[in-house]
Formats: C-alpha cells, structure tokens, sequence
C-alpha cells in the first residue's frame, strides 16, 4: 500500500480511532470505579464500618437514634449476660453475617435518607430473628412451650418478657409496630 501522498518509502497512517475510544472508556471506567472506591472508602470510614464488624454494644450507638436502646439495656437484666448481637442477630456464622449485612445495608439507606422512625422500631423480619435467639438460649426452659410443628404458632418471648432485652421498653408494642 502506498501512503496519501503516493511515495512508496512513506508509512501508512495508522487509524488509531479504535484504540483512542477503547482508551477513552478504559479512563472512564477507571475514573468511575476510582470515585466509587473513594466514596465508599470515604463514607466506611466516616461512618464507623469497622465498628460494625465487631461484637460491641457500643457500636450500636453510632446512630444516635439508638441511644435509647442501649441505655435500656444497660438496665436490663441481661446486660451481664447478652450483647446486642447475641439477641439480634441469628447464631449460626452464615445467618449472623447474612442479617448483619442485610440490616447494614437498610439501616444505612435509612439513616441517610431519613426514613426511619424515631424512636426506632422492630421490623417483622429481625422480630422473628429475636424470637429464634431467645428460644436457642431458653430451650431447656421453654421446650413445652414449642409448637409439636416446625411450622406451628407459639406466643413471642418478648410478649410476655417485653423488659428483658430493653428495660423500660416494655410499653412498645413489639407484636404490632406502627
């Protein structure tokens, strides 16, 4: 092939359209990947993410909207024996870090966006959560209490026991949230 100017001795030019469009994604794609990185590097550490991965009642009053709570149960009668997670989250590996990063997750959409209410209620799914860790500790007590099913209606823990986790707390209506 002979160049533009027809002089055998001269290069062709080489079309870089290809090569300069992939390049230009390739940045583009860095770029956004390096704000999102940034931004979630940003936000983990502000927010205290390290935090959440421990075991620590503290932790739980990162949000102000649970300053209540964990005042409640610092009164509670199972303060010396039950951290937040050991209630709150399901005691098997997978199914603690399944809920934990499941309400991570939506506490955090929540927190940011607003929409929540104040003081914080139980949502239906970690109700039953909290059911499952009071029988999984009380089983010797309550064993004639389980239904016969696996299936089977048996009355909440905290219907009864409303104070137990939360002292003080015993006037929310934990069956029914608004």
């Amino acid at each position: 092939m002979r160049s533009a100017t027809g002089d055998p001795s001269e290069p062709m030019p080489i079309k870089n359209s290809a090569k300069t469009r992939n390049s230009k994604a390739t940045f583009a794609f860095c770029l956004v990947l390096g704000l999102l990185a940034g931004i979630g590097t940003f936000t983990f550490g502000y927010g205290k993410g390290a935090s959440y991965l421990s075991n620590k009642p503290e932790t739980c009053v990162n949000c102000h909207v649970m300053q209540s709570h964990f005042d409640s149960w610092q009164q509670s009668s199972h303060h010396h024996v039950a951290v937040c997670n050991d209630c709150h989250l399901p005691h098997d590996k997978i199914g603690k870090w399944v809920v934990k990063g499941d309400n991570g997750f939506f506490h955090s959409l929540a927190f940011t966006l607003g929409g929540y209410s104040d003081p914080i209620e139980i949502k239906p799914r970690n109700r039953r959560v909290t059911q499952s860790t009071c029988v999984d500790c009380h089983r010797d007590f309550v064993h004639a209490l389980l239904p016969a099913t696996s299936q089977g209606d048996m009355q909440n823990c905290v219907h009864c026991h409303a104070d137990v986790g939360h002292a003080g707390h015993g006037k929310v209506d934990w069956m029914h949230p608004r």
